[in-house]
């Protein structure tokens, strides 16, 4: 990189420099789009005294991502969640951050999520096994429901099914809380006896009961059921000081891994639903697939690799409605983009739902078309016009999870049922710390 810059790129330049929050807080993926439109592949604006750099190049998400991701910590959003989700891997920094992949790694490689399958299927066929033909559901809630219940069991052994309505809630309400990070004075704000803040420490005393729960019962029992909890509880850092974790450290990964991966695939799949019901014959090739492959039986996890247009369908959900629709990072020391000047504490904004819509790389973005997904049509774009699961180091240790979990979930609806939008059910985006369908997903049922 050139090392004389100092000119800022374009932006929208506003007399007061808070003016930007306004249409930031009314529309923030319409005010983005707009800024990338006018401005092109990086630009500069102010929020309040933040200076704020939106990239939306692949070649620098790769340099911020990948090439020199040591010159950059979490951006001020996540920062403030550790609030809720504690020192855990989504928030964590620096030496502590890699410690604490390095324990928690083991849990998710490959082998073991084939072992989390039967686990998946099984409980997919019982939430459908409920259903009514012809009656309208909240998918979006069933959703979150099947993989709070997924999460729960497969990586901690434990049945919260039962608590997981009063759980969705709970970090429904916590979420609401992030929609006011981006605020100048978010964190005074935080302080104040607001009805938001109580309800925010309500939720998350919550979610903290049930957690703690866990890790308790675990303590006592001393037994090893093979699982991510009893992994964490006998992991010893043998690159590092060869100590284990404390309580307040389980509870963090513990929290971060229920809940964010949990919320991120229940996201996925609701969409998904959704644009299958919006396109029928992309929803007749892929009952086609799941009838070929399953011949009615319930899928295994070697059932994962055979579904490949099953996975496509996945792939194109989460392209046009990227369950981690944004990425923020703060710059370390100054540094340089194309020639332009980026000061040190900067925000840098990548947002995987802006790049999944760009149409230097996806021709025709608002088309659901998951023949983008062939191995000839990956290898034609470069490599961050499309993650969803972030990049570099910090890459989503759930993500080969999510895969599976999502794969395998459709195929075990699908055997049996379709689903259709309810008349006069408004559809659109609310982008929290994800990007939820804001009136959730009211659709009709149908026995296939």
């Amino acid at each position: 990189m050139a090392t004389a810059a100092t000119h800022l790129p374009p932006g929208p330049r506003p007399l007061i420099s808070i003016a930007n929050l306004f249409p930031l807080r009314r529309d923030r993926i319409g005010f983005l789009t707009s800024i990338t439109r006018e401005y092109g592949d990086l630009a500069y604006f102010k929020l309040g005294p933040q200076p704020v750099f939106l990239v939306n190049h692949p070649d620098y998400i790769l340099d911020v991502l990948v090439t020199h991701n040591k010159n950059f910590m979490k951006g001020e959003g996540l920062q403030r969640a550790k609030r809720l989700l504690g020192e855990g891997l989504l928030t964590s920094e620096g030496e502590f951050h890699q410690r604490q992949r390095r324990l928690v790694l083991p849990a998710f490689h490959r082998q073991r999520i084939a072992g989390y399958a039967t686990t998946m299927v099984e409980r997919a066929a019982r939430m459908h096994d409920g259903w009514q033909d012809g009656e309208a559901r909240d998918i979006a809630r069933d959703m979150m429901r099947l993989t709070l219940t997924i999460a729960g069991i497969t990586l901690f052994d434990a049945d919260v099914e039962s608590e997981a309505d009063e759980i969705g809630d709970a970090l429904s309400r916590a979420m609401t809380l992030f929609n006011r990070l981006t605020l100048p004075f978010s964190r005074l704000l935080e302080r104040l006896p607001l009805p938001a803040t109580r309800r925010f420490k309500k939720s998350r005393e919550r979610l903290d009961a049930t957690i703690y729960r866990i890790i308790n019962e675990r303590r006592k029992s001393d037994e090893d059921r093979g699982d991510l909890l009893s992994m964490l509880i006998r992991a010893r850092d043998e690159e590092g000081d060869g100590t284990g974790m404390t309580d307040e450290q389980l509870r963090d990964e513990l929290m971060t891994i229920f809940l964010a991966g949990h919320e991120t695939t229940a996201i996925a799949l609701t969409w998904t639903w959704y644009l299958l019901s919006q396109n029928p014959e992309v929803e007749a090739r892929f009952h086609a697939e799941v009838d070929a492959v399953l011949t009615g039986r319930l899928p295994t996890a070697e059932d994962y690799s055979k579904l490949r247009y099953t996975e496509m369908v996945f792939a194109e959900s989460m392209r046009l409605y990227p369950p981690a629709w944004i990425i923020g990072r703060r710059a370390l020391n100054d540094y340089q983009i194309n020639g332009f000047h980026i000061p040190a504490r900067s925000i840098l904004l990548m947002s995987p739902y802006l790049m999944h819509h760009n149409e230097k790389y996806f021709s025709d973005p608002l088309k659901f078309d998951p023949e983008r997904w062939t191995p000839e049509a990956k290898e034609s774009r470069p490599k961050f016009s499309y993650f969803p699961f972030g990049g570099g180091s910090r890459i989503c240790i759930g993500e080969h999870f999510a895969w599976m979990e999502g794969v395998l979930v459709m195929a075990t609806i699908a055997q049996k049922w379709k689903m259709r939008l309810v008349e006069g059910h408004p559809v659109e985006l609310q982008p929290l710390v994800t990007l939820r369908p804001k009136y959730g997903m009211k659709m009709v049922v149908e026995r296939r």
